[in-house]
């Protein structure tokens, strides 16, 4: 099984740690990943699986879809598709 890939996709998964006073190595041993694991979520070049997602939002007191929603005005790609031309 292989690394799903988030292509640099922001998330506030390191705000919200930094305000909770955890470590990378303290969150990853609370929700049973590697420090390196929790360093690639931060940068966005790793999806966690629903599971570690639920993990993580759960030790930081928050939800999923604080942590890993679409930030509101961020660009998507093929967001022009969803844009009716001329009307």
């Amino acid at each position: 099984m292989g690394r799903t890939s988030a292509k640099g996709r922001r998330n506030a998964v390191r705000t919200a740690r930094t305000a909770s006073g955890l470590t990378q190595a303290e969150l990853a041993s609370a929700v049973g990943v590697t420090r390196q694991t929790v360093v690639a979520v931060e940068a966005g070049d790793y999806a966690p699986s629903v599971y570690l997602a639920l993990a993580i939002a759960a030790r930081l007191d928050s939800t999923v879809e604080q942590l890993f929603g679409e930030q509101p005005g961020a660009d998507r790609p093929g967001r022009e598709a969803d844009v009716e031309v001329g009307r």
